[in-house]
């Protein structure tokens, strides 16, 4: 008889938690439902999810509106398996046994919607990777 497997915990941040790492998030715990562990956090957090980023993932059917951005602390860091950081340099802390993803992306701040669309595409092609790499299939979206 097999145990089932823990469940994976991933961590995205940038720096404003605003756009790109809540995209991240809202796609991950989309496709890959509660078989993973899903947090979004920012070095230098907004004061709110960038509009062009709410309307975006809307036009996919993911309501993100309800999200604020959050600070990053190293208790997040500890407990995630897997941490993807989304341009925030030198500003995200680093701990031995974890697994780091750096994703080059365009930031959306200032930026509307027309420009945040290819950004979106981009995550949730990645965040699709990521999930056939943990085994996870994803959900039908």
């Amino acid at each position: 008889m097999s145990t089932a497997a823990p469940r994976p915990s991933v961590l995205f941040v940038c720096v404003h938690n605003a756009g790109r790492s809540q995209m991240g998030a809202a796609f991950l715990t989309h496709l890959g439902g509660d078989r993973v562990e899903v947090r979004s956090a920012g070095s230098a957090p907004a004061d709110a999810v960038n509009p062009a980023v709410v309307e975006a993932m809307a036009e996919v059917g993911i309501d993100v509106s309800a999200e604020t951005p959050k600070i990053l602390t190293t208790e997040a860091v500890q407990s995630s398996d897997v941490v993807i950081t989304m341009g925030c340099g030198d500003s995200c802390p680093i701990f031995p046994g974890k697994r780091y993803l750096d994703w080059q992306l365009e930031d959306p701040a200032g930026q509307g919607v027309d420009a945040v669309r290819p950004i979106r595409a981009e995550i949730e092609r990645r965040v699709r990777d990521l999930l056939a790499e943990l085994g996870i299939p994803a959900a039908s979206a």
